[in-house]
């Protein structure tokens, strides 16, 4: 098993998860961040660390959601790897409610 980022983080992109992760799975991109389920321990550190509950283990993925585990792992070939906290995106706030942005997605 592994986790996974979904939805809500696009244009939010916060970073709490990635300062509690203890191995430096997380990638990130201009306004999402994906977990390399390579390197994923299942530790569930990230989950609660989440301020918009975008992580899922892969098992518990919301069906309407499925197409972000083999996201996850796509991306985390690309982008780099990230290892601190940073701020979030300027309008994470209004982003955060907001459904179906899978086409906001920026890839580069």
């Amino acid at each position: 098993m592994t986790y996974v980022v979904t939805e809500a983080c696009i244009n939010c992109k916060h970073t709490e998860c990635v300062e509690v992760c203890p191995v430096d799975a997380f990638h990130a991109g201009p306004n999402f961040l994906v977990i390399n389920p390579d390197v994923c321990i299942d530790c569930m550190a990230c989950v609660p660390a989440c301020p918009v509950e975008a992580i899922f283990a892969d098992a518990d993925v919301p069906a309407e959601l499925q197409q972000y585990i083999a996201l996850n792992a796509e991306l985390a070939k690309d982008w780099p790897e990230i290892t601190r906290k940073e701020e979030e995106l300027p309008e994470a706030t209004h982003w955060a409610s907001i459904k179906e942005k899978l086409g906001l997605l920026k890839r580069a």
